[in-house]
């Protein structure tokens, strides 16, 4: 089936508009580089536009009606934004889903030492990551830690132009015959992905001989490690924390740099962590946009999906189910029978990146089933591997209820599958919101360069898709 892209069906104000969303995005995406610092600037958004606090509405016992714009915050981690509708919550939610943890580099919990007069951060990666790609780039580093008394101090070193930045070593050229033998995943250990982060020794000045005629034991010690010395001086002078601090940290190591445009007509957008911030902030945005419908409408934008949706901050955590049995009690609406109801009876968007077609990879992909840059929003009737393997394998029913959705709106979209049948694979958290027997589909953007320190999007794309979102929560009705 032949699809036009959408950049031959823009008019002159859909361009305007497509080029003013494309910069809040890349905005978003430059101030939310970390899950806390997504939830920061969704709510500093939100609460802009009218959202409040459920958790402060559940303590004033402040009860909800028709229009009222709520979240709840989990652990600074994930949100569930909801308005309400015309309806009774029974009758069902329209569901916009999405992740906001991107692959990325952690630090560990002992993580300072100095080998060879050069400092180190020792490090675990998080997600699946091609190791290789991370290496001799500048990174940053961003984070809390958080002090024995509950202070908590930010760190977002690397991203102003005046700030230090951080990086990999990689072996250099000449002296790489076995290493480029190595299969690809094998060339970067896990355990050789430290970031270097300091190299001048910090000056210390001698106390002297005791009275046995032995230099100081504790002057020795600084002076076999004195520039992981001189780091934690730093560290002590900027932020006021000790060496012990790691120990309840949070420090993520993330590409250093903005969002930036693509190519001569600037028509993609080549930014970390758009698998999921993409859908993440499209999702939002057309929430916010959408002023009321009948259905209420609810946007889950979670933690964890990377590895798996675990933790009290994933898709698999009852988060979600409590901040919706909340809503439904200050409606007046609760009980486990009622919340059993509007849960089934709801419909979800998934909405999560699709793999885009690259002609320099043709083999991994089955062209007529892929989905290309610049032809609008993607759905994935099912993930997983294999025969299907870990799969939300959404019903035909609910497909042909959201083509005519999509369709009465002039919504431009696309079909699609991970990659060839026995050669692709990944999963969403499409198949946990349908273990309530709602309807889901996997739905979002396609991306070039998935998982990869700099990934790649069609402004188009992010365009239509909030588009997409926004049809869905004021149609669907299944």
């Amino acid at each position: 089936m032949e699809r036009k892209t959408t950049w031959e069906i823009y008019d002159e104000g859909q361009l305007e508009a497509l080029e003013k969303l494309n910069r809040e995005y890349r905005d978003f995406l430059d101030h939310g580089k970390t899950e806390r610092e997504c939830i920061d600037t969704i709510v500093n958004t939100i609460e802009a536009e009218g959202y409040r606090e459920l958790e402060s509405l559940v303590e004033s016992g402040v009860k909800l009606q028709k229009g009222d714009k709520v979240y709840s915050v989990c652990m600074n981690k994930s949100i569930a934004m909801f308005q309400i509708g015309a309806k009774p919550m029974t009758a069902g939610m329209n569901i916009l889903g999405a992740h906001i943890d991107s692959p990325r580099i952690d630090v560990k919990q002992n993580p300072l030492y100095e080998d060879s007069n050069l400092g180190y951060l020792d490090t675990h990666y998080y997600g699946g990551v091609k190791k290789y790609q991370w290496v001799a780039i500048p990174l940053a580093l961003h984070g809390v830690i958080v002090k024995k008394d509950g202070t908590i101090v930010e760190l977002n070193v690397g991203e102003n132009e005046d700030d230090p930045v951080f990086f990999i070593s990689d072996l250099l050229v000449h002296l790489a015959g076995e290493q480029m033998e190595k299969k690809a995943s094998r060339v970067i250990e896990g355990e050789a992905m430290d970031l270097i982060v300091g190299s001048r020794p910090i000056r210390v000045e001698s106390e002297g001989e005791d009275a046995e005629g032995t230099e100081d034991n504790q002057d020795k010690k600084k002076a076999k490690e004195a520039v992981k010395a001189g780091i934690l001086d730093i560290l002590k002078q900027n932020y006021d924390i000790e060496e012990e601090d790691f120990l309840s940290a949070e420090l993520e190591i993330v590409p250093a740099g903005k969002a930036r445009e693509v190519g001569f007509d600037r028509s993609m957008i080549l930014a970390y962590g758009q698998d999921d911030r993409v859908c993440a902030f499209t999702s939002m945005r057309a929430m916010l946009d959408v002023k009321e419908t009948d259905r209420t409408m609810c946007c889950i934008l979670v933690d964890k999906e990377e590895i798996g949706s675990v933790g009290a901050t994933g898709m698999k955590s009852r988060f979600f189910e409590n901040a919706v049995a909340e809503v439904l009690n200050l409606l007046g609406e609760y009980s486990e029978l009622n919340l059993r109801r509007c849960m089934a009876r709801s419909c979800m968007l998934s909405s999560d990146v699709s793999a885009g077609y690259d002609p320099a990879f043709a083999s991994c992909f089955e062209k007529k089933n892929s989905a290309f840059l610049g032809n609008g929003m993607v759905f994935n009737k099912f993930t997983g591997s294999r025969g299907k393997s870990g799969s939300n394998d959404a019903n035909a029913e609910y497909i042909a209820h959201l083509r005519s959705v999509l369709d009465d709106r002039g919504i431009i979209y696309q079909t699609a599958e991970l990659g060839k049948v026995d050669v692709g694979g990944g999963g969403t958290i499409a198949y946990i919101l349908a273990e309530y027997g709602m309807n889901v589909i996997d739905s979002g953007v396609a991306v070039l360069n998935m998982h990869a320190p700099w990934e790649a999007t069609s402004k188009a794309d992010v365009y239509e898709t909030y588009r997409g979102y926004m049809a869905f929560v004021e149609g669907a009705s299944m």
